[in-house]
């Protein structure tokens, strides 16, 4: 384990080369603290991440996370990464590589706050309060232009952590948004069942998701449910299974291996939920769901099938676990990256939110240029998705 430290007034910023550089502890109590919490920025995730090599160097992942601390204390952290690539980022960056690549420049390496592989958005920058994240986004422009590096980027950050980048003065951080598809219960009254959400819907949309349920009923799947230690074994081999035959299917690599969710199982068990579709007493598709039960909320993750069976993803990605959030009393069910389809099924566009900074100056007012016109865009097309929101009126 390798840190360097610097002063920055009354603080010192540390650099660790891995997430197990700072004390777990105080990690978790600095996550705790903030308005938007998720099991993904937890110590043991992020540890995780690095401990069974799906985010290290060898992948283009080179963590140098940093630690603020005042008078001993810790006072701010958060989770940086140098990357020789955009793979894993869900926030697409692609042309400004290419642009910079085309005019001589390197792009890469960059640095990036985000949870890799991960976008779900929430808190990035743990801080005691505003005073120390303002000095942890200045350490990250200091790191980066100390370094020679070409930009900074901040991925799925929360409100606070994007009023940080709006304040941040000198170093102008450029704002960026996107759209996630997030289903939430009913407020004041919550749905009292599967039954009283599909209710609520338009009537086309409800005799949809009938028909699509009864398709999977009809070809004799039945469903079993586990939460935390409750989920064996044999159900995570099962699961990362039907995990890396997704990738497979699309001629892609998974990015997480076995040994993650093996230490996902011993350290961080009650933040999981998986469903389990059986047919004929064999298993033929998982999916898994991240819980954030301090707010209620779930997250759907990963999915994948040995067999195909009509509209087996809606019921083992959206149906099970929308009826569990119900019965359960959560508040809220995000579905993850992208995925228009997503509305039909009582999910409802979000914005998301990013935040950048790019070293050289002209290419800084070009992205900020092309960021202004992709937000109106973006606005626009929000505007349309709320026209067409799947509920009565």
């Amino acid at each position: 384990m390798k840190q360097h430290q610097t002063g920055t007034g009354n603080y010192v910023i540390r650099v660790h080369d891995e997430p197990g550089g700072i004390e777990a502890t105080q990690w978790n109590a600095l996550l705790a603290r903030q308005a938007a919490p998720t099991p993904f920025m937890r110590h043991e995730y992020l540890d995780a991440l690095h401990r069974s090599g799906s985010a290290v160097p060898a992948t283009g992942w080179h963590p140098q996370f940093l630690s603020l601390h005042e008078d001993g204390q810790l006072s701010a952290a958060c989770p940086l990464y140098l990357k020789d690539h955009s793979y894993g980022e869900y926030v697409f960056d692609w042309a400004w590589a290419d642009a910079y690549q085309r005019h001589g420049l390197a792009y890469y390496p960059k640095l990036l706050n985000a949870v890799p592989f991960t976008p779900v958005p929430g808190s990035r920058l743990l801080a005691r309060d505003d005073q120390a994240r303002a000095v942890l986004l200045r350490a990250m422009v200091q790191l980066a232009s100390q370094s020679g590096l070409s930009s900074v980027h901040a991925l799925f950050i929360d409100d606070a952590d994007h009023a940080a980048t709006t304040q941040a003065g000198a170093d102008r951080w450029m704002p960026r948004s996107t759209v996630q598809f997030h289903w939430n219960n009913r407020a004041g009254e919550p749905y009292a069942d599967f039954r009283d959400f599909l209710g609520s819907l338009q009537r086309d949309k409800r005799k949809k998701i009938q028909q699509e349920r009864r398709r999977v009923a009809e070809a004799g799947v039945v469903f079993t449910t586990r939460r935390g230690e409750e989920i064996e074994p044999a159900d995570w081999d099962f699961f990362y299974r039907c995990y890396t035959g997704t990738y497979r299917a699309h001629h892609s690599t998974p990015y997480l291996t076995r040994s993650f969710f093996e230490q996902m199982a011993q350290s961080l068990a009650p933040h999981w939920l998986m469903f389990t579709a059986w047919r004929g007493g064999e298993r033929v598709a998982s999916s898994l769901v991240a819980l954030e039960p301090t707010l209620g909320v779930a997250y759907g993750r990963y999915w994948g099938a040995v067999a195909a069976i009509d509209c087996l993803h809606f019921e083992a990605c959206y149906y099970q676990p929308l009826a569990w959030c119900i019965e359960q009393g959560y508040q809220r069910f995000e579905g993850g990256a992208q995925g228009e389809h997503k509305m039909a099924r009582g999910l409802l566009p979000v914005q998301t939110r990013s935040a950048h900074w790019l070293a050289h100056p002209e290419f800084a007012q070009a992205v900020a240029d092309f960021l202004a016109r992709e937000g109106a865009g973006i606005a626009n097309y929000l505007d349309e998705l709320n026209e067409r929101r799947p509920f009565k009126a």
